[in-house]
């Protein structure tokens, strides 16, 4: 059965608390990272996504995440196309997650 396309930061946050391996995989800008990020995501910005690719298991979900949610959205596009079926969007994205999820972290 293929993952989802998409889930909401309430589903990602109740996975992580029961101990789910899903990689969280942040594709936003340095600076953008640097302001605010998911505790134990993996920093790879878009741009640099297709020369570091290797790095991401093929074995397990993994959450896409930027700020709202488009450039995830087209990343996790692009790993599917690449093989990764487990690819999925946070809907939402970090914006999302602060608001939601972890009313301490940063939003811009």
């Amino acid at each position: 059965m293929p993952a989802p396309f998409e889930i909401e930061v309430e589903e990602l946050d109740s996975r992580r608390k029961a101990g789910d391996d899903a990689l969280v995989l942040d594709v936003r800008e340095a600076w953008e990272y640097e302001l605010c990020a998911i505790d134990g995501s993996l920093h790879i910005p878009m741009s640099g996504l297709p020369g570091r690719v290797a790095e991401l298991p093929k074995d397990r979900d993994i959450v896409v995440v930027c700020h709202h949610g488009g450039r995830s959205a087209q990343v996790t596009m692009w790993l599917r196309s690449q093989g990764f079926g487990r690819a999925i969007n946070l809907d939402g994205g970090v914006d999302a997650w602060a608001r939601r999820i972890d009313p301490n972290m940063k939003v811009y």
